[in-house]
């Protein structure tokens, strides 16, 4: 049976270019614009609060903070820190959200977080009395990060311990940056053009994909490896594919192991397009672990659920898929879900907030793109035997195949 066509759960003023979920607050985080071109669409990081109203999920807008001339491209969250890339530049923001004074009579700490009040309502939503917290966003840093004729900074990560920022942009240049300073420790040429994508490993290790063909592994400024993705796949020459997007996912049931997985786009449009590849790796030995193609609509953007059960991609066509990360098998495809491009995704986190919206489904992704607008795609529950009625039913197919047995053969026991 096919999924049902995602809900629209936000529409902005602007195309919108990357989201971010905050893992303890009921809270998204969007960003795009038109950029300087004198159009009349503005540029702004938009605060949604995410609640379930009526038995789905719903998202309200908190706050806009306007970012003038500059369309946020890419973005990472730490906490109550976003790294917003913009143009050439990072911009580092801090935002808070002020608590809600208690009531009469009433004592006693709350988490800081968001509350009811009354707020606009997303597309096609129902006018509702709510309250929330007011958003208070200010401007710490803004670093230059790229120096190519293009301007721009095209990734962003933290590490673990938020300590670090890494960038990467059209200059080919991957930048270290201590945090909160933003002192620069480190720049070098990682590849011949574009960086594509970063991800952050293990003791640091920093994944690079370009648009040179290369996936590199880096230790500080030295070259580790680099990835072979095709390796067993003799068939496929080495520059008919480059590596699109990296990431690293944890393992499920296995703590502290990690995977890397990579997304492997054809090189060269043709009239009858080749398959894209999912690559997962393991994420200590970087030694290639299983590859299956994707589908032939070109994937323009990855993301990994917390558990790293499930796989999120999404293409230039606007469509949206997720993927069982064991296996790399699509388990939820929905054809242009996006009239356009989709640029970025977020799995709702698996924290005690994640889960009260999930309301029951086994995951929810958020995607936005050039369209302006944020859908969800909800991944129902797999229904599964508990395991005292398998055994039960492997006790009755023995007993029934005995019985058989006795009939056809008198005298077999």
């Amino acid at each position: 049976m096919a999924p049902r066509r995602p809900a629209e759960l936000y529409r902005a003023p602007f195309p919108l270019y990357t989201v971010r979920l905050h893992p303890r607050w009921p809270l998204a985080i969007t960003a795009g614009g038109g950029g300087a071109a004198k159009t009349g669409i503005r540029n702004g990081v938009h605060f949604l609060q995410l609640e379930q109203i009526g038995g789905k999920l719903s998202a309200s807008l908190l706050h806009s903070h306007d970012t003038e001339t500059r369309a946020t491209m890419t973005m990472a969250l730490a906490d109550d820190i976003i790294a917003a890339g913009q143009d050439a530049s990072c911009h580092i923001l801090r935002f808070s959200l002020r608590a809600p004074e208690p009531a009469a009579g009433h004592g006693g700490s709350r988490e800081k977080g968001p509350r009811k009040r009354k707020g606009p309502s997303p597309v096609g939503q129902d006018e509702t009395q709510n309250q929330t917290s007011e958003v208070m966003v200010e401007s710490l840093h803004s670093v230059r990060t790229d120096f190519s004729p293009d301007a721009l900074q095209k990734a962003v990560r933290f590490n673990a311990d938020c300590s670090l920022l890494v960038t990467g942009g059209a200059d080919g240049f991957l930048r270290l940056w201590e945090f909160p300073s933003m002192k620069k420790t480190l720049e070098f040429k990682a590849h011949d053009g574009e960086i594509e994508d970063i991800a952050l490993g293990p003791d640091n290790k920093v994944v690079t994909a370009g648009r040179d063909f290369q996936c590199c592994v880096w230790q500080q400024d030295q070259l580790v490896m680099g990835l072979c993705w095709n390796e067993n796949l003799p068939g496929i020459p080495d520059k008919a594919y480059r590596y699109q997007a990296c990431r690293f996912g944890a393992v499920e049931d296995n703590a502290g192991a990690l995977r890397l997985y990579t997304v492997q786009v054809p090189h060269k449009r043709e009239r009858r397009p080749p398959p894209c590849y999912l690559t997962k790796w393991d994420g200590k030995s970087f030694l290639p672990l299983l590859t299956r193609p994707c589908g032939t609509e070109v994937i323009s953007c990855l993301s990994i659920s917390d558990s790293g059960t499930f796989l999120g991609l999404g293409t230039v066509t606007g469509s949206v898929a997720i993927h069982i990360a064991f296996s790399l098998q699509r388990l939820y495809y929905v054809k242009e879900a996006h009239g356009i491009v989709v640029t970025d995704m977020a799995f709702v986190p698996e924290s005690r907030h994640g889960r009260e919206l999930l309301a029951g489904n086994e995951a929810a992704l958020l995607s936005v793109a050039v369209d302006s607008r944020c859908k969800l795609h909800l991944l129902p529950s797999r229904r599964s035997l508990p395991v005292w009625l398998l055994l039960l039913l492997c006790a009755g197919l023995i007993v029934a195949a005995i019985l058989l047995l006795q009939l056809a053969f008198p005298g077999f026991l």
